[in-house]
This record gives structure tokens, sequence and C-alpha cells, in this order.
């Protein structure tokens, strides 16, 4: 039997020559990529973020380069990363054998990045497009809920704040009623404190009132037990309050150990059961399945995000696209007005929209979109075919944007047969229909029907969900690192550079 032959091996080899890194990368590995792009980026808005004088500091392009590649290879951790660039040859290469530390590495995407990536994003966004790998004219925008590092039971609700706030006041309302029965010389105290305004300094000084009236007086120990704990808490819990109002800033609630996230239902959650979770919506626009946008906010809904998400995009690349398309998640009045100004030809699904293309579907004759509207007479027609006359009409105020709603009234509704399956009001129907809303809606419905309209429908899924795919579950990456929307805003924008150039090299 031949006896087997191995190939020489040896740990303790001498080279004539120290061997090059450089002869080591593959001329189509994904790491020239990163390197070749970066290169040809400015980054005087990074340079400016340093200070001169002092010890010299790691250059910010080779830390730019670490970084980014650490992200395009589920690297996400500054340890990790401070690892590879001892470790990898790859990092070694990148990082011209400079070995930062995890620290330098953290304050570099914390500190010099803050405010100034979307930059960098727009110049390698603008790189793709001279090389033709994507347009800004169409883009397909849609969002995903990504978990804050948070800690999931530092819950504090804006309902509970406010629930607070009134209990507070109606007790103080019955201590300053008790004080009148009980002095006299309050009795006719025609300066009562004001309770609407339910403060820190108005609550200590009505207290001070009632302290002072019920001084030396024969209180029942309840009361006064109440009013200590008055004393004691309330001042410094209506401190609190406001303090907590100001971080929420008109939200529903947000995280104590993140106080940028916002509790959001989680689609992704492993039990499968749709539980509260501290998060982020992470908002992207994409062109041939390439990020040219991103953005990062703390409301639940993608209603709200889209006009600040297109004045973003506004700001980085002076326009806008000609063609936006979204899912239905952003039909809203709102949404559809701004577009319509920016002469944006908009492909967005009103809610409704996916429900009537369905086979089984039937129109409701009862219901108020499907009422006939004659706008010569501004009148409505009801279903019996019946005149329904202007009454009024009002504005609401929802989110900053003001809808306008005209009101309706039919007669003889009581001997109308079809009253019951009309409605359940006594007397009269009245209708409150927001016509500029209906128009808006009307005019979405007509586009998504003819033939582009179609087309933009089946390619969006194709566009922008493959993306949120890769990042998630190829990129394995669920949950941010960081705490406050700054940071996490940034490691959204890494997470897109880094799938930019990832399918560069695809």
């Amino acid at each position: 039997m031949a006896k087997p032959l191995f190939k020489a091996y040896s740990q303790n080899q001498q080279f004539l020559f120290p061997p090059s890194l450089e002869d080591m990368i593959d001329g189509n590995h994904p790491v020239r990529v990163v390197s070749e792009v970066i290169d040809r980026i400015d980054i005087d808005i990074i340079i400016k973020k340093y200070k001169g004088g002092g010890t010299t500091s790691y250059h910010p392009r080779m830390l730019l380069k670490v970084l980014v590649y650490g992200y395009l290879n589920n690297i996400y951790s500054s340890r990790r990363i401070e690892a590879s660039v001892k470790e990898n040859i790859y990092f070694m290469w990148l990082s011209g054998m400079a070995q930062p530390d995890h620290r330098t590495i953290n304050r570099f995407r914390s500190e010099r990045l803050r405010n100034i990536l979307k930059e960098v994003f727009a110049q390698i966004v603008l790189l793709l497009v001279d090389s033709g790998h994507v347009s800004l004219k169409e883009i397909y925008t849609d969002g995903t809920k990504i978990e804050s590092v948070a800690n999931r039971y530092s819950f504090v609700w804006g309902k509970a704040i406010k629930t607070s706030r009134e209990r507070i006041k109606e007790q103080l309302k019955q201590l300053w009623s008790y004080s009148q029965q009980i002095a006299e010389q309050e009795k006719n105290d025609d300066t009562p404190p004001d309770f609407d305004k339910i403060d820190s300094k108005n609550v200590k000084a009505t207290i001070e009132k009632i302290d002072t009236a019920l001084k030396d007086k024969e209180v029942s120990k309840e009361v006064k037990q109440k009013l200590n704990y008055a004393k004691k808490n309330w001042p410094s819990k209506l401190k609190q309050y406001c303090k907590q109002e100001k971080i929420l800033a008109g939200r529903n609630s947000y995280s104590k150990t993140d106080p940028g996230g916002t509790f959001m239902r989680m689609k992704e959650d492993y039990l499968k059961n749709g539980q509260l979770k501290p998060g982020y919506n992470a908002q992207i626009s994409t062109n041939n399945q390439f990020v040219v946008n991103y953005s990062l906010h703390p409301n639940p809904t993608d209603t709200r995000t889209l006009i600040p998400h297109l004045e973003q995009y506004k700001a980085l690349y002076n326009t806008v696209p000609a063609v936006q398309v979204t899912d239905a998640g952003y039909g809203s009045e709102e949404n559809y007005q701004y577009l319509h100004t920016q002469n944006i030809e908009a492909y967005i699904k009103p809610t409704d929209f996916d429900r009537k293309q369905k086979r089984n579907w039937q129109p409701n004759p009862f219901v108020t979109e499907q009422l006939e509207y004659d706008g010569a007479k501004d009148e409505l027609i009801c279903p019996a075919g019946k005149p329904m006359k202007r009454i009024g009409g009002y504005r609401k105020k929802q989110s900053g944007f003001i809808k306008t709603y005209a009101s309706y009234q039919a007669k003889g509704c009581n001997k109308c047969p079809l009253k019951e399956a009309c409605h359940k009001q006594k007397g009269n129907r009245i209708i409150n229909i927001n016509h500029k809303g209906q128009r808006l809606k009307q005019q979405a419905y007509e586009r998504l029907k003819t033939e582009k309209g179609i087309y933009y429908r089946k390619k969006r899924p194709a566009d922008v969900e493959p993306v949120f795919g890769n990042i998630k579950y190829n990129k394995n990456f669920k949950r941010f690192l960081l705490k406050g929307i700054d940071k996490t805003e940034i490691e959204w924008g890494l997470l897109c550079i880094a799938h930019n150039l990832k399918k560069m090299t695809a």
C-alpha cells in the first residue's frame, strides 16, 4: 500500500520578504468596492467635526470604511469590529494595519457621523446614478418597525399622565371646597385658584392656601392625610409630568431607557402575538432595489412619515421624484395634497383599494362614499333618491393638518321604507363629508387603475420589500444597538450604505 503524501506544513515559516495583504484579496472582492467608493466621496464634512491641535487621530476615511464593511458583513458591535481589525485580513487591509479600539470606533459612529451621514449617503447614491445603477425619477417607499435596545418594560404613557393630572385636579377641587366649608374666612373668597392650570407652581400655591385655611381647625384624619400627601408628592409629580410631556412631544408613549423609542406593535415578534415593544419606524425609498433615501421616525404609523421623508429627499438631491409609489399605509388627504403641490405623480393606494378589487366585493349604496353628489346644487342624493340639503360644516385639526367637512341632512327619514337599512340615527340622517379628501381619493383610484398604475402596483413589492428582507433576515438586523433617534438613525444609514455597496457586487 502506497504511503499518503501531504503538503509541507510548518507554523514557523520564514519569509524573505513580508507578505502583502493586497496579494491575498481577490480583485472582485466586496472589500475593494467599499474602499473604492469611499475613496471617491468628499469627507470634508466629517473632517470639520475634528478640533485642531492635540494628538493625532485615526483618519476618518479609514474608520468609515471599517464601519461600512463591518455592517456589510453583519458585524455591528464596536468590540467585534475592534477584534476584526486585528484578526481579519480584509479589515486589516482596509485599516492599513491600524488598530483602533472599540471606544474610538463607537465615538466615531455616534459623534462624528451625527447629522452628516445622510450627506455621505447621498454622495454614494449620486455615484450609483452616474454609473447607471439607479434613477432618482421613480422611487418606491415603505417602512418597517425595528426594535429599540431599550427595556421593553419601561413604559411611559401619555394617556396615563393626562389621567393623573385630572385626578390631581379633582382632588385639589375637593380639598379647596372642604377648606371653604371649614374655614369661615374662606367662604367669601372671590379669587379661587385656576384649576385648569395644573402645574407644579400653581398647585403648590393652592395647597399652601388650603393649609393656611385649615390651620388650627378641626379636620378629619382622612383630609389631613390627603393634604400631607399632596404637599409631599403633587408638586414633584407635576414637574415630572411636565418633563415627560416634553419628551413625548405629541407621541402616545416612550421608553424610560430610550426616550427616542415609541412603543409599537411588532409584527416580527417570535411568539407571533404582536407584542408592544419600544422601537422606531424605519423608512426607505428604493429604485432597482437600491436605497436612495432613508429616515427614522418615532411614530408607529406610516401616514405621517411620508412628507418629512420626501422633504429630506428634496434637501439631499435638490429635486423631487417624478413618481412616488407606496402601499395603502400612506393614503391620506394630507399626503395626496402634498404630492399634488410638489407635482409628484403619486401611486398610493387608498385604504380600501385592495378590498374593492376582490371579486366578492359589492358596493353598499348606504355608505357615505357611495352617495351621489350634485355639485351644482351642493346636495347629496340619499339612497331613496331624495336630496340632502347642506346644513353647515366644521373643520377638524388632526396632527397639525386641517380637514374641512360639510354637513348634510335628509328629510322624512321616519317614513322612508329604507330607514332600517340606511341608518340608526333618531330622526333624519345627517352626513359629514370631506369633499376635498374624497376628490383626492378618487383621483388616486383612477391613477392606480391605469396601465402605468397597474405596472407600478406590481413593481412596488418587488423593489422595496426585498430590501427589508435582506436587512432583517440576511443581515440579521432586527434590533438597534444604540439609544436615541440620532444614534439609531446613524445605524440605519450605515445599513443602507452597506446594502447598496453589497448589491453593487452582486
